[in-house]
């Protein structure tokens, strides 16, 4: 049976990983056969979003690790203790978790930086000859680690300001539908827009679908 690490940034789409894509990766490995591998790095939230309101709530602290619990139902590993020998694919769901947590996209954009194990856990898995997948805004991290370090296409869809703040890392921008997936055969990254573009959570759970169908495929 595959085992698919799942890199998750909080729980909760303003100040974490969005639980709709979370699920919808969780559902879609399932469907396929292959088990998730939760993980997340244990540190704290950039911040905390009130999500009845969207104010940040000022004074409030929460801890990534803790957090990326709640949707993995507790069966969550320190990334700081994972290697890319511990599964055969990895895959990080969007919210801002990915662009405010992982890294600092939200604040930084072009000039962002990744937390390193984040960083580390990316390089390592792509040097292992493991596929990787991206999904909503997690493009984004993606091209912040992938584009320095050789040619990466990525998609978030058809954003024209993200489109050009991922060139301008250093990867392609590949524009996307909402249920279509972007598919670099030779890196093995596969992503795919959610949120970006989705209107419902059936959109959402379509592109998803197929990046997850691509990535255990790419680990044969």
């Amino acid at each position: 049976m595959k085992r698919i690490g799942v890199c998750l940034g909080g729980c909760g789409v303003f100040d974490g990983s969005e639980i709709h894509e979370s699920v919808a990766v969780i559902v879609a490995l399932a469907r396929v056969g292959a088990d998730a591998v939760f993980m997340a790095p244990d540190v704290p939230q950039m911040h905390v979003v009130n999500h009845s309101t969207g104010e940040v709530a000022v004074g409030e602290t929460r801890n990534v690790l803790e957090e990326s619990a709640r949707i993995a139902r507790g069966e969550i590993l320190r990334l700081e203790e994972v290697s890319a020998a511990d599964f055969d694919g990895l895959i990080f769901p969007g919210g801002f978790g990915a662009a405010k947590n992982l890294s600092n996209f939200a604040t930084q954009g072009v000039d962002c930086s990744v937390d390193p194990e984040v960083r580390r856990i990316v390089l390592e898995t792509q040097a292992a000859g493991k596929p990787l997948g991206f999904i909503c805004i997690a493009p984004a991290m993606g091209a912040a680690i992938l584009g320095k370090v050789g040619e990466v296409s990525l998609t978030i869809g058809s954003d024209a300001s993200t489109a050009s703040a991922l060139e301008a890392m250093g990867a392609t921008h590949q524009e996307t539908s909402v249920d279509e997936i972007c598919v670099d055969e030779k890196a093995k990254v596969v992503s795919t827009s959610a949120y970006m573009l989705a209107e419902n959570a059936a959109q959402v759970a379509d592109g998803i679908e197929k990046l997850v169908q691509k990535v255990v495929e790419l680990t044969s």
